[in-house]
């Protein structure tokens, strides 16, 4: 029991580092979680992330992240979007995640069961103006509450 302790705290400490070392390397401007119950995320469960833009001159890359277990039972997973402006224009979307290949193997990476998986979202977006652009998520499945889903991230990089 004591050494899967120690190996748990290892593979922590690891993951950790290469998560520093590799944002190091991007101008992300917003990267933030929001943790779902992993036993019941409901549909009316909605994971709000509030960007800060400053700099409306260069474009900017959106990524959606997901992170999931075994548990979660489908190939995809399909989630709504709204942006809220600092005009208060609202833009819904739909965007489609595949988190395993056609013969059910995990994709994304990740330690031990669980899987870190990005999507480019948006690409080269430029705001129009400074303020804040409010995000909320939610899933799109027909299964609900759902499994195995148990983090909704968000990443904005500033491109060069």
């Amino acid at each position: 029991m004591l050494r899967r302790k120690r190996i748990d705290a290892t593979l922590l400490v690891l993951w950790l580092i290469g998560m520093v070392a590799t944002s190091c390397a991007r101008n992300d401007i917003y990267f933030e979680y929001r943790s779902v119950d992993p036993e019941a995320w409901s549909m009316d469960s909605v994971c709000t992330f509030a960007v800060e833009v400053h700099d409306t001159t260069p474009a900017y890359d959106l990524y959606l992240y997901t992170r999931n277990t075994p548990a979660y039972p489908y190939q995809n997973l399909w989630l709504f979007l709204s942006e809220l402006s600092p005009d208060s224009t609202l833009v819904a979307d739909t965007i489609e995640f595949y988190l395993a290949d056609h013969r059910g193997q995990w994709l994304g990476t990740g330690m031990g069961a669980w899987k870190e998986m990005p999507v480019l979202y948006r690409q080269a977006v430029r705001f129009p103006r400074p303020g804040t652009y409010t995000y909320t998520i939610r899933h799109g499945m027909r299964t609900d509450p759902l499994r195995g889903i148990h983090d909704i991230g968000m990443r904005v990089e500033k491109l060069e």
